[in-house]
């Protein structure tokens, strides 16, 4: 299932990505520092909500308490969890 969330403190205005299962795909975000998100982007393709979370929660940015990353591990679990109570 695809899904678009609005990341928090962070740069891009919106953050997409498919979830089959736990496992996620296709992440987009929307503005932002193009290449390095293409880049995460990339890296995650095809990983587990778990490993993602592994990796990349608690990532921040400069002096925010959060980044892209990190927004993207909280994301990630939180419609994880979400479809599993459907």
């Amino acid at each position: 299932m695809r899904y678009t969330v609005k990341p928090e403190k962070v740069c891009p205005t919106s953050l997409s990505f498919d979830l089959d299962g736990d496992v996620v795909t296709n992440v987009v975000y929307e503005g932002g520092c193009n290449g390095n998100l293409k880049a995460v982007s990339k890296l995650v393709d095809g990983m587990t909500v778990g490993r993602i979370e592994e990796l990349l929660k608690g990532n921040t940015c400069g002096k925010n308490p959060t980044s892209c990353a990190d927004q993207l591990a909280i994301a990630v679990r939180a419609k994880y969890e979400e479809s599993r109570q459907q």
